[in-house]
């Protein structure tokens, strides 16, 4: 007697191998990202696939496969990075104090921007890929911020006349590499900068 092919009770059609490949492939995009932005900030932007990949734990195909060139996994991991900035904004708001959420999201931004090494470069060539993409990113990172400093400045714990795209403007400046600058240069002029925005008087 032959056995049956038909889906057992209850099981939708398709939702066997084709599932699962499409949950592996997940997987593998992520994995790649989280690579991605490990060796990103290690050698820059511009690091060997196979570095990826190796710390992927996928092969060159995969990391080819789900993007075909370097400029779509720069975006897909700047613009991960820019969503996860976005919802810390909104944890920060609800779980910890003004000053405190203010200085604590500026602390990750500057991770951000400090470790993608190349980045300016990049996003500069004249790659169509990104073109607008700055000014993309940094739409969905001032009302982020925005609301950090409204917060900050209703209780007295931060200027109020400067803005957040102001902000974001001077941490990534001052995020970049100094020629002959010591280590934590950048960090210490950042945190100066902190302290400008704190109210005064």
């Amino acid at each position: 007697m032959s056995r049956s092919t038909t889906p057992a009770a209850g099981a939708p059609d398709g939702a066997g191998p084709p599932r699962r490949q499409r949950s592996d492939a997940k997987r593998s995009a992520a994995a790649l990202l989280d690579a991605a932005k490990t060796a990103f900030a290690q050698s820059g932007v511009d690091v060997p696939a196979k570095q990826i990949t190796d710390l992927a734990g996928v092969g060159v195909g995969t990391l080819y496969r789900h993007y075909p060139r370097r400029s779509d996994l720069i975006v897909a991991v700047l613009q991960h990075e820019i969503d996860e900035c976005v919802t810390a904004a909104d944890e920060l708001s609800s779980g910890a104090g003004p000053r405190a959420a203010l200085v604590a999201w500026i602390g990750r931004f500057t991770e951000f921007v400090g470790t993608k090494q190349g980045l300016a470069s990049a996003l500069h060539s004249g790659d169509p890929a990104y073109e607008g993409l700055p000014d993309q990113l940094l739409e969905q990172l001032v009302p982020a911020l925005q609301g950090l400093l409204d917060r900050a400045a209703a209780a007295g714990e931060a200027r109020d006349d400067v803005s957040a795209r102001e902000v974001l403007t001077a941490i990534a400046l001052l995020s970049q590499p100094v020629p002959g600058g010591a280590d934590g240069f950048s960090e210490r002029m950042i945190a100066i900068f902190l302290d400008g925005l704190s109210v005064t008087g």
